[in-house]
C-alpha cells in the first residue's frame, strides 16, 4: 500500500481529500496535518511515501516543506500563481494540482503515481529507459479525467491500459474483456477511447474463418 499524508489548513478539505484517496486502490490515508510544524513531525514519524500538500499552510508556505518531508509530494493548493507553481516544481513536487477541481483529478493523478512507484519501487539497478518510462507514466494522469466520455468509469478505463501495458503484445477485445471481468462490448468501448486518443495500435489479423480481428497494443508514454 502507498502511504500518504495529508497536510491542509482545512480540517474540513483534508477530509474530503482523505476521502478521495481511500477510494483509489493500493492507497492508504496515515495521517492529517493542518500546519507546516504538524506535516513535518507526522513524516517523521510515520514516513509516508506520499504527501498531498497545500501551499497555504498557518506558519509558512507549502513549498518550503518538501524537503524535509522525506516523501514524494503533489501539491495541493488554492495557490494558482505561477510563482507558486515554479517555487514547488523547483522544490521537488513531483505534480500541481489547483483546487478546486473534480475528484477523478486527483484519483488520475493517483492512479498514475501508483504506476510511477511500482516501476521506481524496487532496489535493482534502473537503465534509462526505464527510468524514463516512469517518468512518461508520471503524468500519464495529467488529462483531466472529465475528459472521459459520458458513462465511462476512471477505475474501469485504468483497468484496461493496465491490461494493455500488462501484457506486451496485442489484444483483442475479447481477451481484455477476460483480463479485466467487464463484457467484451464494454472492453470494445474504453479501447475506442484509447485508440482514438493514440495511446493504443490498432491493426487488424485474420483467423481461421478469414473474419477480421481487431488487436490493440498499447503505445505508451502520455497521450
Amino acid at each position: 500500500m502507498i502511504q500518504v499524508l495529508i497536510v491542509d489548513d482545512d480540517f474540513r478539505v483534508a477530509q474530503v481529500h482523505s476521502s478521495y484517496v481511500a477510494r483509489c486502490p493500493g492507497f492508504e490515508v496515515v495521517g492529517l496535518a493542518h500546519t507546516g510544524a504538524d506535516a513535518v513531525r507526522l513524516a517523521g514519524e510515520l514516513e509516508p511515501d506520499l504527501v498531498l500538500l497545500d501551499e497555504y499552510l498557518p506558519d509558512g508556505p507549502g513549498s518550503a516543506l518538501i524537503g524535509s518531508l522525506g516523501a514524494a509530494v503533489i501539491v495541493v493548493s488554492a495557490a494558482d500563481d505561477a510563482g507558486s507553481v515554479r517555487r514547488a516544481l523547483a522544490a521537488g513536487a513531483l505534480n500541481y494540482l489547483v483546487k478546486p477541481f473534480p475528484p477523478a483529478q486527483l484519483t488520475e493523478r493517483l492512479a498514475a503515481f501508483a504506476r510511477f512507484w511500482t516501476l521506481l519501487g524496487s532496489d535493482r539497478q534502473l537503465d534509462q529507459a526505464t527510468v524514463d518510462r516512469a517518468m512518461a507514466v508520471l503524468h500519464e494522469g495529467d488529462s483531466p479525467a472529465a475528459s472521459l466520455p459520458k458513462g465511462r468509469s476512471m477505475f474501469t478505463a485504468e483497468a484496461v491500459r493496465e491490461a494493455l501495458q500488462a501484457a506486451g503484445d496485442a489484444m483483442t477485445a475479447a481477451e481484455i474483456a477476460d483480463a479485466v471481468g467487464v463484457s467484451r462490448a464494454t472492453a470494445q468501448r474504453y479501447l475506442a477511447d484509447l485508440a482514438r486518443a493514440g495511446r493504443v495500435e490498432l491493426t487488424l489479423r485474420y483467423g481461421a474463418t478469414g473474419r477480421p480481428e481487431h488487436r490493440y497494443a498499447w503505445r505508451g508514454g502520455a497521450a
